[in-house]
């Protein structure tokens, strides 16, 4: 089966989908894409054209199984999927799960109605609320028993409390630190490091050749994409990747693209002093929409940096390509390519961001490349709007 995820409602999932399609969201252990990549051979991704080169989207055959990428995979919804057949479209009330035919196109197919639990992306503060299900589900996906190696492999100096077992991929290192498994499983990838005085509950997902930095506290729900690097206290939240939070300070409820980096210090409120429910910025309605939630933190897209001491309100949502820093709390809806802080914002130059990006690439040996350039440039001409500029 020839299987395309493709996008809906991108706005909606502004900023982390202005740089990727959703398919590559990192939510669980796992990103959406790779999650279908384990019940199919062929999985690709149907997005904004200017993504198309960067993610090798699409590759249409004569029969394609057409997936909704907010839909995240779990056996029942699969076979139903499978079951399919060419001319059908599979749904959930209105909303379109799946369907299947030759184009992109679900206009006058037959409609099935799913009989599934499953989970679903409606929203982008889904990321960090389904996190800590999708942990499990994704480690119950890698079928990772057969090639772990345990705590005790590795050395005694850990101290594990709980029934939930830690996995532990080839090449880790864990030493002097404590492990609470009793609300669910910890996950840590190929060359991960995890240094001494770290605190560490499940269900937590720590991805490859990332790291801890010493003392840190990490609860659970929280993911730690590949190639980062964090300390201080981390609570239910998602890095995509190559991300540094690497001091103190406290990150809650909140997801963090990818080539971020948050100075030394670095706060954000994720509960508001009256305990009202967050309103965060939607691109979509270009308003702040109601989250019904109570704990909401910070939402920052791709390349985006801030300096020491900076202080993040309640449900801030922070664009591609930012850079904020100095005292007192900024905005909560800081546009992409901004550059200023508490005090006002300015455009962050073409130029400068360019430069900057370079060179934190070539520090993880990954070149920033043309490709690259053209995303982040259609992304700067998408979002002049929001910064005022003409």
């Amino acid at each position: 089966m020839n299987i395309i995820l493709f996008d809906n409602k991108r706005e909606d999932f502004y900023p982390l989908s202005l740089t990727r399609p959703i398919a590559e969201f990192r939510l669980g252990v796992l990103t959406i894409k790779e999650k279908w990549g384990n019940y199919f051979d062929s999985v690709s991704t149907l997005s904004n054209d200017y993504l198309a080169e960067k993610f090798n989207t699409k590759k249409i055959k004569e029969d394609n199984i057409w997936i909704n990428s907010q839909l995240l995979p779990s056996k029942d919804i699969v076979t139903e999927i499978k079951s399919l057949r060419v001319g059908e479209v599979l749904k959930k009330e209105s909303v379109i799960l799946a369907f299947r035919n030759s184009e992109f196109s679900s206009d006058e197919l037959n409609n099935v109605e799913s009989n599934s639990d499953f989970s679903f992306l409606s929203s982008i503060t889904d990321i960090f609320s389904l996190n800590e299900e999708e942990i499990i589900a994704d480690i119950a996906l890698m079928n990772l028993q057969n090639n772990m190696k345990s705590l005790n492999e590795i050395t005694d100096s850990n101290i594990k409390s709980g029934k939930f077992p830690v996995y532990v991929e080839e090449g880790a290192t864990i030493e002097n630190c404590y492990i609470n498994t009793s609300e669910g499983p910890v996950y840590i990838g190929k060359n991960a490091h995890i240094m001494q005085g770290s605190m560490l509950r499940g269900p937590f997902a720590i991805c490859e050749n990332s790291v801890v930095k010493m003392g840190a506290k990490i609860y659970g729900g929280t993911t730690i994409g590949p190639f980062c690097k964090v300390g201080g206290e981390i609570n239910n939240s998602v890095f995509f990747g190559y991300s540094s939070k690497a001091h103190d300070g406290f990150l809650g409820n909140s997801i963090i693209g990818q080539w971020c980096n948050l100075g030394a210090d670095t706060n954000n409120s994720n509960l508001k002093n009256n305990y009202d429910h967050v309103k965060i910025w939607n691109y979509g309605s270009e308003s702040f929409l109601q989250t019904g939630l109570q704990f909401c933190g910070l939402i920052m897209g791709d390349h985006s940096k801030c300096g020491i001491n900076t202080m993040f309100n309640t449900g801030t949502v922070v664009g591609v390509g930012a850079n904020i820093f100095g005292s007192g709390f900024p905005r909560n809806f800081i546009p992409s390519f901004s550059w200023g802080g508490s005090s006002g914002f300015i455009i962050h130059k073409l130029e400068k961001f360019f430069s900057t990006a370079e060179k934190v690439m070539k520090r993880r040996s990954i070149p920033f490349t043309d490709i690259d350039k053209q995303v982040l440039l259609e992304v700067y001409n998408m979002t002049k709007r929001y910064r005022n500029e003409k």
